[in-house]
């Protein structure tokens, strides 16, 4: 058994929008630990989404994650 419990990470708000839900996406976005490229690949597309759409890209992009998220859990 362990002596002490590990203490929980703290996760940093991404620059932009200080955010620790970004932070959560692009570190699921990322590869081979490159955070910047997928900070800049991340941060195209909602400048993409704000040129388009001209509404919040931020609003956007959580709109579409709630869509995307189950509602309801299911279990066996």
């Amino acid at each position: 058994m362990r002596k002490h419990k590990p203490k929980p990470r703290v996760l940093a708000p991404d620059p932009r929008y200080s955010d620790t839900l970004v932070t959560r996406f692009v570190n699921n976005l990322m590869w081979e630990g490159k955070k910047s490229v997928a900070f800049g690949i991340f941060y195209d597309a909602l400048d993409l989404v704000k040129s388009r759409t001209n509404e919040d890209e931020l609003q956007v992009w959580k709109k579409a994650l709630n869509n995307v998220m189950p509602q309801v859990e299911v279990r066996s």
